[in-house]
């Protein structure tokens, strides 16, 4: 039987940062397992690149400790120049050397003895075999960036971070390569931390997810936990499209005017309950006395969003098959299909 290590490859503990007085990071922490790939998510400006800098000893905490392997390289006096913690990194921007071939740039951080055998490999596991000769102007986005997947990989360093890696990549693009570069950590056994603003990159990704929020880690778990079990309505928000719809809760169950929906957890009195599009369920109302009305139909190919309204002017959105077919002013009657979902206390009723 193989042995499971005791401690996370990467462990961030209470992690402080200021620049100029103004809190970038408030009390951050996070492990991260061996082989592990975790996501770091949230909105522009929320910290996430600099926490990610901070791990990769390109920025000093202002207060906290980071392991590892077990190692302190951070924290209570003690701190590891970059170069000697043995991680990898890849930048928003790629930040190939123009100057420099693709073997230049893949063998730049590897000794001179093993730089020519850790290219090849590295230059192997991207898919980008006998590239070495060719200059970053004459690739493609996609291979520009795999080779800057390859050059933080050619160390063979002990955990990966990646900052909005597929960012410069056009939609099409970017979900080809981060399914290749997945299956390749996968593969590997790389533990790897990604950072990213796109909430789907961060699902599809990450075997847990941490979203991060004015400085502050406010929720980690896996993709579907988070989606599922938002821990705030603001969480349930960013991570995907969501009607924060009101009701009476009776412990399990929640009362709305479009039926009854199951809770995640027991609640009393007036709640926001997060219900998710797909978990509505529209269909036509041919009597006319229905009172939720279409307001908005948006065709997406496969599927569609429908905006309905309630005679309080409240919005419900409802994903429907793309074979379905409804038009503002159209009377609906939605009901709830989903799975028990998360409720809010609502502190105002009215």
């Amino acid at each position: 039987m193989a042995l499971v290590p005791l401690v996370p490859l990467l462990s961030v503990q209470s992690l402080s940062k200021s620049f100029d007085g103004v809190t970038v990071i408030e009390d951050c922490s996070i492990d991260v397992g061996w082989g592990e790939m975790v996501s770091l998510l949230g909105p522009s400006g929320c910290g996430k690149t600099t926490l990610l800098r901070i791990i990769a000893g390109l920025e000093q905490a202002d207060q906290g400790t980071i392991h590892i392997a077990g190692d302190q390289v951070a924290g209570n006096g003690s701190w590891v120049r970059p170069e000697d913690r043995n991680v990898g990194m890849v930048f928003q921007d790629w930040a190939l050397f123009p100057h420099m071939d693709v073997a230049g740039n893949v063998g730049y951080g590897v000794p001179r003895r093993k730089r020519a055998e850790d290219t090849a490999r590295s230059l192997e596991l991207v898919n980008l075999p006998g590239m070495q000769d060719r200059m970053p102007e004459t690739l493609s986005g996609g291979q520009q960036q795999r080779v800057a997947l390859a050059r933080a990989l050619a160390p063979q360093p002990t955990v990966l971070l990646l900052d909005e890696p597929f960012s410069n990549l056009d939609t099409a693009l970017r979900r080809g390569v981060r399914t290749e570069v997945r299956q390749l950590l996968r593969d590997t056994g790389m533990t790897a931390v990604f950072v990213t603003h796109d909430r789907e990159e961060a699902l599809v990704l990450g075997d847990r997810v941490a979203v991060m929020d004015q400085g502050r880690i406010v929720q980690i778990g896996s993709p579907a936990e988070i989606y599922q079990k938002p821990a705030t309505p603001w969480v349930a928000a960013f991570i995907g499209a969501v009607s924060m719809y009101p009701a009476d809760a009776d412990g399990s169950v929640a009362h709305s005017d479009f039926g009854s929906i199951p809770l995640l957890d027991a609640h009393q009195g007036p709640v926001d309950v997060a219900v998710r599009p797909e978990d509505v369920d529209l269909r036509a109302d041919d009597s006319g006395t229905a009172t939720h009305i279409v307001e908005d139909f948006e065709f997406q190919g496969p599927d569609a969003m429908v905006t309905v309204v309630n005679p309080a002017g409240i919005r419900l959105l409802a994903r429907v098959s793309g074979t379905q077919s409804f038009a503002p002013g159209d009377r609906v009657c939605p009901a709830y299909t989903g799975p028990p979902a998360a409720a809010f206390a609502r502190s105002d009723p009215d």
